[in-house]
């Protein structure tokens, strides 16, 4: 009973802030992009906890505890995902924010993309439009299938009942209070996921007797599992590979980068940058601590397909239920903040990028609105859909789609932002090579052998050299692109 009205009062907490900007979009850049008003705290919190998710809670502590190997690809993983997230609020977050100003205050990724390059085909707008949709529809589903979970452990429900039950609380808020609800939420909810997994590992450690002993049985029950230098036996350089992989895959996150573009001024970066290595430094470490020190404290062991639980296990098994409660719904706030995010931008790329695009190009922002809140609910049907299996992994789902993203994206929208010489063809090749590269590598991955390494890896490399020899290959940008380009010197937006 305590754990229901513990969830129930976070419920209504989210939807409560979902009404009350309901109220507050005037039109389509308030519902997309809030406006552009963030300040630094929302920026940088929103950005960390759409970017992590659920998976933060469940897939990496889950892949820390499952096997030494597991283990030292997250370890691996969480290096990555801490360079690659500085790299990202370093050189791209304040250049995004100013050029998509300058660029016919383009609203989201695709309508960036056409500006940018004066694609009047439209052929950019519609091939980045459509990878967002395909992409988000299974890191949406990841979402979904963290929140059945969690419901199945902690209430005892039905997988299904789960899964349905987190996707209509996520859809309810997302349509009442779009880009604003979904920011602020997201600021309580970064908060609130930074406190719990800091608590875990910290009360984990003192019932084991302290850090050190709690490590060591770890290491004697996993053999492996806190080694990290390749040395030919435990670990190998593919794992390496993999695990930095995930870093380059920060540049192409449409919910990301949304919260780049929608920061009040680029002057906020800087600070927003520190706020956010802070949380997601120690967020990321501490993680890899829930799951190595599992370990040691799980007696006995997770069953085999629930190592991805071991977050939940031991917030019930270590706290008073009152206190586990709120721990537990850091992970219903870690689901909410990715999931109204992902739902967000794939329904403006529907509304804005297709809907208005080519379909009804004098759409009203009312109509766009609504527009916007229907694909929300066939994106999130559709994404239970794709969870259904209760066998699925988050790991894998998030895993999946966030190298289609780097891949896709990423090359395309750093080399947008900083070669000059970049052409529209050169973006599409970028985009349709990396996506396409990203999704076969990863059919391929049952092979083994060098289709081990994760699939961003090759589809980023490919991606890049498409740009490059397209570009050079094509005429060179027209006057008035490059006059854009060579404005951003002195832009103080």
């Amino acid at each position: 009973m305590t754990y229901i009205i513990i969830f129930a009062v976070y419920i209504l907490l989210m939807v409560a802030i979902g009404m009350y900007f309901s109220n507050k979009n005037e039109n389509m850049s308030d519902y997309i992009l809030g406006g552009r008003s963030l300040n630094v705290w929302v920026a940088s919190l929103s950005a960390q906890a759409s970017d992590m998710s659920g998976w933060l809670l469940t897939g990496l502590p889950g892949l820390a505890y499952v096997s030494a190997v597991g283990s030292q690809e997250a370890i691996w993983t969480a290096l990555g995902l801490a360079i690659g997230t500085y790299l990202n609020w370093l050189f791209v977050a304040k250049r995004l924010r100013q050029y998509t100003e300058i660029c016919g205050n383009a609203l989201t990724m695709p309508d960036y993309f056409e500006h940018r390059f004066m694609d009047e085909s439209r052929t950019l707008r519609i091939v980045t439009a459509l990878f967002i949709l395909v992409f988000f529809l299974v890191y949406t589903s990841s979402a979904f299938v963290t929140a059945a979970k969690l419901f199945r452990t902690v209430f005892g429900m039905s997988y299904m009942q789960g899964l349905l039950l987190g996707a209509v609380i996520v859809v309810i808020y997302t349509c009442l209070g779009g880009f604003k609800a979904v920011c602020w939420t997201d600021l309580f909810q970064g908060i609130l996921m930074f406190i719990a997994i800091l608590v875990i590992p910290v009360v984990a450690a003192r019932v084991l007797g302290g850090f050190q002993p709690a490590l060591e049985t770890a290491s004697t029950l996993h053999p492996g599992s806190l080694d990290i230098i390749p040395n030919g036996d435990n670990i190998s350089w593919f794992v390496v590979i993999t695990g930095l992989g995930w870093g380059i895959g920060y540049f192409g996150q449409p919910h990301i980068l949304a919260r780049f573009m929608a920061i009040r001024s680029s002057k906020e970066v800087r600070p927003a940058r520190i706020i956010a290595m802070v949380w997601v430094t120690v967020s990321l470490a501490f993680a890899i601590l829930v799951g190595i020190l599992g370990i040691a404290y799980l007696n006995p062991p997770l069953a085999a397909g629930e190592h991805e639980t071991v977050f939940m296990r031991m917030s019930l098994e270590l706290f008073h239920p009152l206190i586990a409660g709120v721990l537990l719904s850091a992970i219903l706030a870690a689901t909410m903040s990715t999931a109204d995010s992902q739902l967000l931008v794939t329904a403006s790329a529907i509304s804005e990028d297709v809907y208005k695009a080519f379909i009804n190009p004098k759409a009203t922002d009312k109509q766009l609105i609504t527009i916007s809140k229907i694909t929300v609910i066939v994106v999130a049907i559709i994404a239970v859909i794709i969870g259904l299996n209760p066998e699925s992994s988050i790991f894998k789902l998030v895993s999946y789609a966030w190298a289609g993203f780097g891949s896709a994206f990423g090359p395309t929208i750093v080399l947008s932002l900083y070669w000059r010489r970049m052409t529209r063809k050169g973006a599409i090749a970028g985009v349709i090579s990396g996506g396409t590269v990203s999704i076969v590598w990863g059919m391929l991955k049952s092979l083994g052998g060098i289709f081990s390494i994760y699939e961003i890896v090759p589809g980023v490399i490919v991606s890049v050299i498409m740009i490059v020899v397209v570009s050079l290959m094509d005429a060179p940008p027209t006057r008035e692109m490059t006059d854009k380009f060579d404005s951003l010197k002195s832009c103080n937006i």
